[in-house]
């Protein structure tokens, strides 16, 4: 299955790139993350719960960050097993800067087998692409400052 998308940060591209790899920030990004830990090769260990459908289980695995080119690209490789399977994905990160925000491009393929590919297997481009949406959603809100509050006088 492939998935791609872009997604605009009004902030700097070095900021973006560095909070993308920042292990505080992907874990509360990540929809479904419990726990993702850095491990002294650079990669990272993770244990997620993703529900979709009826077809729930819990994933452990590992992520690689490759060909980093600070601050423009990398490629991530990921591979988890758990209770309904196995997922393995690889994808690219591009940042572009436009006007002084910051436009990534996404692209990857992931491959999803065991019981939850079988049972939820139409379901999954549609997911995919959702849980990437959410997952840029939330990391824009941890990462952008809060718009200014008015202050009014009495």
């Amino acid at each position: 299955m492939k998935i791609e998308g872009t997604y605009t940060l009004h902030l700097p591209r070095e900021t973006v790139y560095k909070e993308l790899l920042n292990p505080e920030v992907l874990a509360a990004a990540m929809p479904g993350c419990e726990k993702l830990t850095p491990n002294p090769d650079g990669s990272f260990s993770t244990e997620m719960k993703i529900g979709l459908a009826f077809a729930k289980g819990r994933y452990r695995g590992r992520i690689q960050v490759l060909d980093a080119i600070p601050p423009e690209h990398y490629r991530l490789s990921v591979e988890a097993r758990g209770t309904g399977g196995f997922v393995k994905g690889d994808g690219t990160l591009a940042l572009s800067e436009d006007s002084g925000s910051t436009v990534i491009r996404y692209s990857g393929d992931v491959e999803v087998g065991g019981p939850v590919a079988s049972v939820a297997q139409r379901l999954m481009g549609g997911a995919a692409r959702q849980m990437a949406q959410q997952f840029f959603e939330a990391f824009a809100t941890k990462i952008q400052p809060p718009p200014p509050t008015a202050v009014t006088s009495l």
